[in-house]
């Protein structure tokens, strides 16, 4: 049977909406409603609010299906140097203020590379330019661009031919056979199941994965195998 694992997730509340992923109970029953055996999640206060309280808020989570994704900030004001104690994380340069090609993002994504620490990065946190920059003074870490749409297919596609290390979730990708053009054109290991829920509907991408022309293998790597390799699993 084909594991799907949702890779872009969030739990806690939202500040504009109430969701039934407010909280851990709320958030499994989600998950059973589409049938995805496990998410990866960040705490709603450590991306709307302080990364440090929201990261703390994960160590509470008591279901093994929740994968916690804490939420990381560089410099001195940020949330200290990188221990290397999960396998992904999320970063939100945007929201937190900082820049993502700056020397203290640089010390971060060269820590996070080293220690082989994948990473959760918004489309609308970056740009084009700021992404092909990552790797202007050293390695950039695994990065799966998250929420990226159908406008952003034309810089999307150059990413991902000059970046080997860079990946697209399907949150957004739903327009006619992207998910399969990405999968058909740079392989189908570079596209991992993922919804953005709440925030984003997750329904549609689940539709999505359960209708994909693509052969058998290759549904099976986008649907979970690939997260599995991103957070040091068997494919």
């Amino acid at each position: 049977m084909t594991m799907v694992i949702d890779i872009n997730r969030a739990l806690g509340p939202l500040p504009h909406d109430d969701v039934p992923s407010r909280d851990e109970t709320g958030l499994l029953g989600e998950l059973d409603r589409l049938r995805i055996d496990t998410a990866c999640v960040s705490h709603t206060y450590a991306v709307h609010g302080d990364p440090r309280d929201g990261n703390e808020q994960l160590g509470l989570i008591a279901d093994r299906r929740l994968r916690p994704v804490p939420v990381l900030v560089p410099g001195p004001l940020g949330t200290g140097p990188w221990d290397g104690a999960a396998p992904l994380v999320r970063l939100c340069p945007r929201l937190h203020g900082w820049s993502p090609t700056g020397p203290h993002a640089r010390a971060l994504l060269t820590a996070l590379a080293a220690a082989g620490t994948a990473v959760l990065l918004a489309w609308d946190e970056v740009t084009a330019a700021e992404v092909h920059g990552l790797t202007a003074t050293g390695p950039a870490p695994r990065t799966v661009l998250t929420g990226t749409g159908y406008r952003a297919l034309r810089d999307l596609a150059e990413l991902l031919e000059t970046h080997p290390w860079l990946y697209a979730d399907t949150s957004t990708l739903c327009g006619h056979r992207q998910v399969e053009w990405i999968a058909e054109r740079y392989g189908a290991h570079r596209v991992l199941f993922g919804t953005g829920a709440p925030v984003t509907d997750d329904a549609g991408p689940r539709y999505l994965l359960d209708t994909l022309d693509l052969p058998a293998r290759d549904a099976a790597l986008v649907a979970g195998g690939n997260a599995l390799r991103l957070l040091g699993g068997e494919p």
